[in-house]
Parts: structure tokens; sequence; C-alpha cells
């Protein structure tokens, strides 16, 4: 095998907060180029493991239009505490010409930033133009990217955020302070979404934590925690009030808690809407269920390998 460079974690997040307007774009092309069959993505493999309330992933993608060419394999260990993760694995890329392995990286990372982007691309498209409150419920790697990727995208001007565990939330606020981001703590979900523009769930709660009377009309949620059937974090009356958007419709109904146990219509994947084949009715109260794909992976790695490869180690 040829050599091939290892990048870790503090060097995929690094470039990746640099980069941040880049990784949106670079996922919205991506999304277009699925819509149009330009991408070959087969259903994730999961494997469970009951015993320890966790799975182990694969997600392989390629993109003709990037010549990206990728698999991620993870970990996704919910209960875990420090120094464990939850979510754990590297991505191997590949050069698409040859499919010789050219670099390996953490998985963490990517995962954090890409889902967040994703998040920013439906947000684009399903929100209100501009959007002033964003609400997160939720304090860990993904409620940190997520503030961090929306922010940077967005002109919030207040930003709000809850967890159960009050001790992890204002740590995570404090965490945001030291960067420059201003953050408010609320007591309750409730209060923290009531008038927001745009919401983000990412808890790994198995019941519903978003209910139903708590949004404002024209409110968007992105909904990216609780990635199993029997998993929800949105109320099954919420989910039938909201025109509901997804990365995949096949994922969605095979693996949402969220879909599957409200039984909710899906109007759309968040890519019949950027190629203008869906409406994006942002004048209605909308949820983007995002499972997360592999395109999205191989498109952050693609990015991350282009940003760094000068810097083999």
């Amino acid at each position: 095998m040829l050599p091939c460079a290892y990048f870790g974690a503090d060097q995929v997040r690094r470039c990746l907060e640099r980069n941040i307007p880049e990784l949106v774009q670079v996922l919205e092309e991506g999304f277009r180029d699925l819509a149009t069959g330009g991408v070959v993505q087969p259903q994730r493999s999961i494997v469970s493991v009951q015993d320890r309330n966790g799975m182990l992933l694969s997600m392989p993608a390629y993109s003709a239009t990037a010549q990206a060419l990728a698999t991620k394999v993870v970990t996704c260990f919910p209960e875990n505490r420090a120094p464990f993760p939850s979510i754990q694995g590297v991505v191997l890329l590949f050069h698409a010409s040859t499919g010789a392995l050219k670099c390996i990286m953490d998985a963490a990372e990517i995962t954090a930033y890409r889902t967040a982007a994703a998040s920013a691309v439906a947000t684009k498209y399903l929100a209100t133009e501009d959007p002033k409150v964003l609400a997160v419920l939720g304090s860990g790697t993904q409620a940190k990217s997520h503030i961090l990727v929306m922010t940077a995208m967005f002109p919030f001007e207040e930003v709000r955020i809850w967890n159960h565990r009050e001790s992890s939330a204002k740590s995570l606020v404090n965490d945001l302070a030291a960067s420059g981001l201003a953050v408010d703590y609320e007591q309750s979900a409730e209060e923290a979404v009531r008038d927001a523009d745009v919401v983000v769930t990412a808890t790994s709660s198995p019941v519903p934590l978003l209910q139903a009377g708590w949004l404002r009309k024209g409110a968007h949620v992105n909904a990216v925690g609780a990635p199993r059937p029997d998993w929800h974090e949105l109320s099954e009356e919420l989910m039938h009030q909201c025109v509901v958007y997804v990365d995949t419709a096949e994922g969605a109904r095979t693996e949402s808690g969220d879909v599957i146990i409200s039984g909710a219509d899906i109007f759309a994947e968040i890519g019949e809407v950027l190629l203008g084949t869906k409406q994006n009715r942002r004048a209605d109260t909308t949820v983007f269920k995002s499972l997360g794909m592999a395109i999205e992976d191989v498109l952050a790695a693609d990015l991350v390998y282009r940003h760094l490869e000068g810097d083999k180690c």
C-alpha cells in the first residue's frame, strides 16, 4: 500500500472551522448532485450493539463531480462519558482514479461539522430569510458545532441553549464565551424555543423534548438527534403540524423515530428543494430531519484533504 496522510481530530477541526462557508457550499452542491443522480451512495450499514446501547456504522459514497471517494467507519455510543466521545471512528479517503488510499482522518470532527453544515443548507432554504433568534436543545458536540456553523452563516442576534443537564449546558456557554460567542442558557426547552426563528434539536433523548404549541408559525427546526427508529425528539403532534423535509426519504422511513413513530408525511428531500422541483415553504413551520449522509462525509473529508495535503504526517 502506498504511503498516505493521517489527520487527527485537532487538525480536522481547525481546518473545518476556518472554512465553514466553503464546507456549506460544497455540501449544497453535493445535495444537488445527489438529487440528479451524480452521487453513488448505498444505504449505510448498521450493526447494533444492543447491550451497550451503541452501534457501528459504515457509510461509503462516491461523487463523480468532485472525484471524491471515501467511506466512514464510526461508532455511536450516546451514553459515553469523558474521556470517550459518543462518536468515534475514521474516514478513509481514496484516489478516485486508482482506488489507492490517500488519507485517513478522524471522523468525529467530520461528523460534527458536516452535520451542522447540512443544517445550514436546510436553514438557508427553509427558514425565514433573515433569522434573528437561534435556539439549540443539547450541549454536546453537535450542539457546539451547530452554534459555530450557524452563527458563521447567518446574522443571529440572539442564541439560546438548553439541556436537561444544566451543568453541561453552562459549561458549553462558558466555552463559547471564551471564543467570543454570547449564548444564553434557558431554564427549560420551552423557554429556549419560544419565538425562535431556527431551532436545533441535538440530543440523544428517546422521548420528545420539543412539543406542539411551543414554536412560532414559520419557525424552522433542524432535528439532528435521536438517530434510532424508536427514539424521537419531536412530539407526534408537532411532526404532523410541520412541513417535513429530510436528507433522504429512504433513510428517514427506516431509521428516523421522529418520522416512523409519528407517521408524518415527508414533503420533500432537501435536494429536491435545491433543484426547485419541490417548494421551500418558508411561511409554514418546517422540520429538516437529518440522519446524515455518506456524501456529506466524503465531501467534507475531501475539503480537509485539499487544504491540508501539504502537511503530511
